[in-house]
C-alpha cells in the first residue's frame, strides 16, 4: 500500500472517501482528491491557478481528518473554487496545508454530487499495512 491512491465506496445513501500513501499527509491529500472527484466529474482538468493556506485542528488524528475534509468543503463554497492539489503538513493535532485550484467560473465543470460534510462513520486515519490510510463517509 505504500504507493499513493484514492477511492470512493458506497455507504447506503451516502458515499465514502478513502486515501492512502506512504505518509499520513499523503493519505489525507489523496482522500481530498477522492472528495473532489465526487464534487466535480472533470476534476482532472482543474488547473492550479490560485492557492490558499488552510489550517485545522482537532483532538486526535481521526478528528483532524474530518476537520480537513469539512475545511475543504467550506473553502470550496466560500471561495467558489474547485481544487486539484493538496500539500498538507501535520504536527500533532494541527494540519496546515497549501491548496491549489481554480475558480468555478473559469470553465464549465461537470458537477457531480453535492457533498454536505464529512461524518464520523467508517472513520479511520492511521497506519495500515505498509503505509497510511484515511477514510470517512461524506453526507451527500
Amino acid at each position: 500500500m505504500a504507493t499513493a491512491g484514492w477511492s470512493t465506496f458506497d455507504h447506503g445513501a451516502d458515499i465514502g472517501i478513502r486515501g492512502w500513501g506512504a505518509s499520513l499527509e499523503g493519505a489525507f491529500a489523496q482522500a481530498a482528491v477522492a472528495l473532489m472527484s465526487l464534487m466535480d466529474g472533470s476534476w482532472e482538468r482543474v488547473q492550479p491557478q490560485q492557492s490558499f493556506e488552510l489550517q485545522v485542528t482537532s483532538y486526535d488524528v481521526e478528528g483532524l481528518f474530518v476537520a480537513w475534509i469539512n475545511g475543504l468543503l467550506a473553502e470550496a463554497e466560500l471561495r467558489k473554487m474547485v481544487f486539484c492539489s493538496f500539500v498538507p503538513t501535520i504536527a500533532g493535532t494541527t494540519l496546515s496545508a497549501t491548496v491549489w485550484g481554480e475558480p468555478v467560473a473559469v470553465r464549465e465543470h461537470e458537477w457531480g454530487v453535492e457533498v454536505k460534510g464529512a461524518t464520523f462513520s467508517e472513520l479511520f486515519a492511521g497506519r495500515q499495512n505498509d503505509g497510511w490510510a484515511a477514510q470517512c463517509v461524506v453526507d451527500v
